[in-house]
């Protein structure tokens, strides 16, 4: 597909643009209305395509907690074995907690760990199916409550049998934004990876005590142009830090649910460092 048109949609769902705006846009880009409406189901995330992760031999579960002014909702994933086992907090992107997310907080289960997947929307009813309202939702909410809505669940954790006392993290777009301010201020925090997510304040890095892993699509301009400053930043405070960046890669490269931008043989490979990155800080 014309990358053109990918900017535009990645332009429509982070800006945003209004519906009308992106899909007169479109139009102009594709040159008809019936040719326009034929590349929507190709850009727009199509949940029963997912490649939904085997629940076998796992144990799942959806919770709630305490958040900073009410009641948070999460779904929980976790090898079927009551044991301990070290955390994962799974951040979705601005659409809200979705099958997606679940399905990857199910992979971090699979991989050995109690993956918590919380749901920014909570305190507004949960996440809708539509889309573009989640996503206005998700921009109106408060940053610093959000945030702590968010470190409530890493306190959460501590309330359960199943959870060993080592935290990591993983977030995808907003998500992966949300993973950087994690980092900058839970200073338990071991092991934080931010897929293509918005940097943090230069400044606020030296607070960050968690092993980073960052991951990049190659052609996500928008995104990428904050990565020279945040790795200066890493270096000088001497964070140890991994960066990737996938050449030939979207935006949201990770998510198969958008088969325009989902890169198979990026987001495998990013996986695999991912859970290999955690093996290493939160399974030593």
């Amino acid at each position: 597909m014309d990358q053109q048109i990918i900017n535009l949609y990645d332009e429509y769902t982070h800006k945003p643009l209004s519906r009308e705006e992106f899909l007169n846009r479109l139009v102009k880009l594709v040159g008809t209305t019936t040719a326009a409406l034929t590349l929507l189901p190709m850009l727009e995330a199509n949940y029963a395509h997912a490649a939904i992760t085997d629940p076998e031999k796992l144990f799942t579960e959806r919770i709630t907690y305490a958040g900073s002014t009410g009641e948070m909702k999460a779904y929980i994933a976790r090898p079927e074995k009551e044991l301990k086992y070290a955390a994962v907090m799974v951040i979705h992107e601005n659409r809200g907690l979705n099958p997606h997310i679940e399905d990857v907080a199910r992979r971090a289960a699979h991989a050995g760990y109690l993956a918590i997947a919380p749901d920014a929307l909570s305190l507004q009813g949960g996440t809708p199916t539509n889309e573009d309202q989640a996503r206005e939702m998700i921009g109106k909410l408060d940053a610093h409550q959000n945030l702590q809505n968010f470190i409530n669940g890493f306190d959460y954790l501590g309330t359960r049998k199943d959870f060993n006392g080592k935290i990591g993290c993983v977030g995808f777009c907003w998500g992966g934004g949300l993973v950087n301010q994690l980092a900058i201020n839970v200073p338990a925090l071991k092991a934080a990876v931010a897929f293509y997510g918005l940097q943090p304040d230069p400044a606020e890095v030296p607070k960050i005590k968690a092993a980073i892993q960052l991951h990049y699509g190659g052609l996500d301009e928008r995104i990428n142009a904050g990565i020279p400053a945040y790795e200066e930043a890493l270096k000088k405070s001497g964070v140890t830090y991994e960066l990737y960046i996938y050449e030939g890669a979207n935006h949201a490269f990770h998510n198969d649910t958008s088969p325009t931008r989902y890169n198979e043989t990026a987001a495998k490979l990013a996986w695999q460092r991912t859970v290999d990155f955690w093996g290493k800080y939160l399974k030593s």
